[in-house]
């Protein structure tokens, strides 16, 4: 049997919004240990010119929720306002419970649906396929990647496993 896009796309996304949780939970009681300000963590940088976690958070859940144009709708729009750990978890989790209102009836069959992003001021066209394999995911996974090394580069004890979770 064929991967189907619905296949590579919001089974995979869910996984790896739930693993984000956890290493978001460890960091919030990491901070809870510590006696750290509910905004310190938060507004960690690997450099000064790179975006604090809180943002990289809200990409990830971005990217997740862009999987929606797959089945040719608008991805819901959250607010930016994350402080706290607390509060990013519950947005992956708000971005997980979007992404279950997605089925593979909905997805399947986009590989060549164009699909048209404007970034910035260039407007970017795709295939489906070239978005979900060449953009979404890769940008998904760079944005969970960095907040993970935001962590545990500040001392929050987790590792490869909790990256990548229960292995199936």
């Amino acid at each position: 049997m064929a991967l189907s896009m619905y296949q590579a796309s919001v089974p995979v996304l869910i996984n790896v919004l739930n693993n984000l949780k956890g290493i978001l939970g460890k960091g919030a009681a990491y901070a809870e240990v510590k006696k750290l300000d509910a905004g310190v963590l938060p507004n960690l940088r690997l450099f000064p010119d790179m975006l604090p976690l809180a943002k990289q958070v809200q990409i990830a859940s971005d990217s997740a929720k862009g999987i929606a144009r797959l089945a040719g709708q608008q991805p819901p729009a959250f607010e930016d306002n994350e402080k706290t750990l607390p509060e990013l978890i519950a947005r992956v989790q708000k971005t997980i419970d979007y992404l279950k209102t997605l089925n593979a009836a909905q997805i399947d069959g986009s590989e060549d649906k164009e699909i048209v992003l404007k970034i910035g001021s260039i407007e970017v066209k795709f295939t489906g396929q070239n978005y979900l394999l060449g953009f979404a995911l890769p940008n998904f996974y760079f944005h969970v990647t960095t907040a993970y090394a935001l962590l545990r580069h500040n001392g929050v004890e987790i590792g490869k496993q909790d990256y990548l979770g229960q292995m199936r």
